[in-house]
C-alpha cells in the first residue's frame, strides 16, 4: 500500500510540475507576443533621418546604419566645416534632420541645412531627454536620429528666413533706440553735475525728442 501511495504521489507531483511548466511557457509566449505588438506599433516614418548634437565647437552627426562607413561623425563649427557636414549628409541620402536648440550655436548650422534643402526639426533638449527607453551607450545624436526615425519628435516654431531677418533688424533697431535714450540721460546727468544745465540740457532734450520722433518711422 505504501509503495502504491508513493507512486501516486509521484505521478501527481510530476503532473503538477508539467502543468506549471506549461503555464510558464504560455505566459512567456503571451509576454513575447505583447512585446512584439508593442514593437510593431513603432513604425518607421522617416527612414532618411539624421540627428545632430549641436555644440559650441564640435557638432556630432548620426545617420542610419549602412549609409556610410562611420554612422557617427564629428564636424567643427567653422563655415567650411559646416559645408562639409552638409555635403556628407547629401552623400548619405539624408532628407530630414533633427537638432537640439543649444544656445545660439544652432543658428548657422540651421541656416546652412535649410539653404541646402533639408527638412530641419529644431527640438527642445528637454523633450528628447524625457522620452523613455534610452540606453546608456547611445550618444545624443544617435538618440535624436532614432527618435526622429520613428516620428517621436515635435519641431519648435521657426518662422521663414525673411521673417527672421526682419525680426532681427527690428530688435537691433529697438536696442539702438533704448541705448541712445540711456546715453542721453547720462550726458544730462554729467552736465548737471558740472552746473551746465541752463541751455545745453534743453537742447539735448529737444534733440532726444526729435530723435525719438524720427525713429518711429
Amino acid at each position: 500500500m505504501s509503495t502504491t501511495r508513493r507512486q501516486r504521489s509521484g505521478k501527481e507531483g510530476s503532473g503538477a510540475q508539467c502543468s506549471a511548466s506549461k503555464r510558464k511557457a504560455r505566459g512567456s509566449q503571451r509576454q513575447q507576443g505583447d512585446d512584439d505588438q508593442r514593437r510593431s506599433k513603432l513604425s518607421i516614418t522617416h527612414p532618411d533621418a539624421a540627428g545632430i548634437d549641436v555644440g559650441a565647437r564640435v557638432h556630432y552627426v548620426a545617420v542610419p546604419e549602412g549609409r556610410a562607413e562611420m554612422s557617427v561623425r564629428s564636424f567643427g563649427a567653422y563655415t567650411a566645416q559646416l559645408d562639409a557636414l552638409v555635403q556628407w549628409l547629401k552623400d548619405c541620402a539624408i532628407t530630414t534632420v533633427a537638432m537640439e536648440s543649444t544656445g545660439v550655436y544652432w543658428i548657422p548650422l540651421f541656416q546652412k541645412l535649410e539653404e541646402a534643402g533639408f527638412e530641419v526639426l529644431l527640438v527642445d533638449a528637454r523633450q528628447a531627454k524625457h522620452v523613455p527607453g534610452r540606453k546608456s551607450d547611445v550618444q545624443d545624436c544617435q538618440w535624436l536620429q532614432q527618435l526622429h526615425t520613428y516620428g517621436l519628435l515635435r519641431a519648435a516654431f521657426r518662422p521663414e528666413d525673411g521673417i527672421c531677418r526682419l525680426r532681427t533688424l527690428q530688435r537691433h533697431r529697438k536696442n539702438l533706440i533704448e541705448c541712445a535714450a540711456m546715453w542721453i540721460q547720462h550726458m544730462q546727468k554729467a552736465l548737471n553735475e558740472m552746473n551746465l544745465h541752463c541751455i545745453t540740457c534743453s537742447v539735448i532734450s529737444a534733440d532726444a525728442v526729435a530723435w525719438r520722433f524720427w525713429t518711429q518711422f
